[in-house]
């Protein structure tokens, strides 16, 4: 799986072409069509980065909003659905650490057992 399709995961039901989604993972430090890693807590947050991007793009353009409305969810409803989403990962993303950050960490815990 490439980053552009973990991120169609994430963003299920927002109809962006290709070039759109790959504009977000690059602004965001992703190559779209490189293999997703999973067990890399910076792609993931990036990820995540990328799909916050486009809700909150979601949730500034009303013109579009209209077009989603559905039979039983009207558009005051959605425009709060997609505020929890948005919220709901900013948490995520601030509880994640990089790689790095991971690695540092680590080495700093090793370290400080052998002493």
């Amino acid at each position: 799986m490439n980053n552009i399709q973990r991120l169609e995961m994430e963003v299920k039901n927002v109809n962006l072409n290709q070039s759109e989604l790959s504009i977000y993972l690059q602004e965001n430090g992703l190559q779209p069509f490189q293999e997703y890693n999973p067990e890399s807590a910076t792609s993931k947050k990036k990820i995540y980065q990328s799909a916050l991007s486009i809700l909150e793009s979601l949730a500034n353009d009303p013109e579009r909003m209209k077009n989603i409305k559905h039979d039983d969810l009207d558009i005051s409803e959605f425009a709060t659905n997609i505020q929890n989403r948005i919220d709901q990962l900013e948490r995520k993303i601030r509880g994640l650490k990089i790689d790095e950050k991971i690695e540092t960490e680590t080495n700093f815990f090793n370290y400080s057992i052998g002493r």
